[in-house]
């Protein structure tokens, strides 16, 4: 018997740390909170994560591992998961994107994606 598939939808907020960050060394630390719904009729298992942060200076870095904050959540049909991480850039502005590798009960995987999302000091942008 076939399993139903998840819908996984993503939510990301950020947060410039100007305590943590460091300008005039080019240290920009950023913390984002993401919440991964599951608004399908099956359960889904967050195995992985590929992130892919582009800095304003055109620079790209690539970040994969097992699941995320030392976690690899089961979220089950109509519920969700939410953490908090954060990076460090070179620059005041960047753009990061990625998605997640999951699995549902019946061992098939399948990619949820992260829209881009902008990584921003406050005011540097209208």
């Amino acid at each position: 018997m076939k399993t139903l598939n998840p819908t996984i939808k993503c939510h990301v907020t950020t947060h410039y740390l100007a305590e943590q960050s460091e300008p005039d060394n080019q240290r920009f630390v950023f913390s984002y909170t993401i919440t991964i719904a599951n608004l399908g009729q099956g359960n889904a298992q967050l195995l992985n994560r590929y992130w892919l942060i582009t800095d304003a200076n055109g620079k790209q870095l690539v970040i994969e591992g097992e699941g995320v904050v030392g976690e690899q959540p089961l979220i089950t049909a109509n519920d969700e998961y939410t953490y908090t991480s954060g990076t460090i850039i070179e620059t005041p502005v960047a753009v990061m994107q990625g998605r997640y590798t999951m699995q549902t009960d019946d061992g098939e995987t399948f990619s949820a994606d992260v829209a881009p999302f902008r990584l921003a000091i406050p005011n540097i942008l209208h």
